[in-house]
C-alpha cells in the first residue's frame, strides 16, 4: 500500500480539523523580497489608496497601521504571488478551481493591537455554498503573548453560528454565543516567519490582543472562493457601504 503524499495529508487534516499548518511555506530569500516589497508599498502606495482599504489603530498615527485590503489590485508583485502557490494550495484544499478575492496585510501593533473576536469568515463572505478558505502567513514570530490565532477544531462541520456587530476595527462581526467551554477546546497556533495557516470559511477562530511591549504581529492574509460559491453581491455591497458609513461616522476612517 502506498503512503499518503504530504499534499494528501494536508488536505485530509484540513477536511477533518477545518484548518491546517504549513511550516516554511515561504523560505527566507522569498520572505525578504516580500518584506522589501511591502515596505515600498507602505511608503509609496498607501498615501494614494482609498481610505476604506487602509485601517489604523489610531488614524492620526501612521505607525499604528493595522490592515491593508486588496494589495493584489495595487501591486504587480503581490498580484503574481497571490495567484501562484497560495492559489494552487487553495485549489488542492477545496478540491475545485478557486477565485482569488483578497490579499490583505494584518498587524497587531505592540500594546495597541486589539483582540480579534471569535468569528467565521464565511459570515462576511455571504456565499452559498460556503465553499471558501482563508490563509494567514506570518511575517513576524507569533506566539500566545502577541496574539496567535486560535482555532476551534472541527467547528467547520457545525454550520454557521449567529453573529452580531462588534466594535473591533477590521472585524465587524463576532459570534454571539461563543463561550468559555469553547475557549478550553481551542488550538493555539504559534508561527514563525514564512509559516502559513489555512482554514475553512466556517472554522471558528479568534486571536488575543498583542500583550507584548515591543513585538508586532504582522501577517499576510489570502482569501479564495471556490468556483462553486455564489455571492449575494447586492446584500454584500449594501453591507460594505453601511459599514464604511458607520466607521466614517465613528471617526475610524
Amino acid at each position: 500500500m502506498s503512503r499518503p503524499t504530504p499534499c494528501t495529508q494536508i488536505k485530509a487534516k484540513f477536511e477533518q480539523d477545518g484548518f491546517v499548518e504549513v511550516p516554511q511555506f515561504v523560505q527566507m530569500e522569498e520572505l525578504q523580497l516580500i518584506e522589501d516589497t511591502l515596505a515600498r508599498f507602505i511608503e509609496v502606495v498607501i498615501p494614494d489608496l482609498p481610505a476604506k482599504h487602509v485601517f489604523y489603530e489610531d488614524k492620526h498615527d501612521l505607525g499604528t497601521l493595522k490592515q491593508i485590503q486588496q494589495l493584489q489590485e495595487h501591486d504587480e508583485f503581490f498580484e503574481a504571488f497571490f495567484m501562484e502557490r497560495p492559489r494552487q494550495l487553495a485549489e488542492k484544499l477545496l478540491g475545485e478551481p478557486v477565485i482569488g478575492m483578497n490579499l490583505q496585510y494584518f498587524n497587531k501593533p505592540p500594546k495597541l493591537g486589539q483582540a480579534t473576536p471569535a468569528h467565521q469568515d464565511g459570515y462576511y463572505f455571504m456565499i452559498e455554498p460556503c465553499q471558501a478558505l482563508t490563509m494567514w502567513m506570518a511575517l513576524d514570530p507569533v506566539d500566545e503573548k502577541n496574539g496567535c490565532i486560535r482555532y476551534l477544531r472541527g467547528s467547520h462541520l457545525d454550520g454557521m453560528r449567529p453573529h452580531e456587530r462588534t466594535q473591533t476595527l477590521g472585524f465587524s462581526q463576532g459570534i454571539v454565543d461563543f463561550g468559555k467551554n469553547e475557549t478550553r477546546e481551542e488550538v493555539p497556533c504559534p508561527a514563525n516567519p514564512g509559516d502559513l495557516l489555512a482554514h475553512h470559511a466556517l472554522t471558528i477562530h479568534r486571536a488575543d490582543a498583542n500583550l507584548s511591549q515591543t513585538r508586532s504581529r504582522r501577517a499576510l492574509g489570502f482569501i479564495f472562493y471556490g468556483k462553486s460559491a455564489n455571492q449575494d453581491t447586492v446584500t454584500h455591497k449594501a453591507y460594505q457601504e453601511k459599514l464604511i458609513a458607520e466607521m466614517t461616522d465613528d471617526g475610524k476612517l
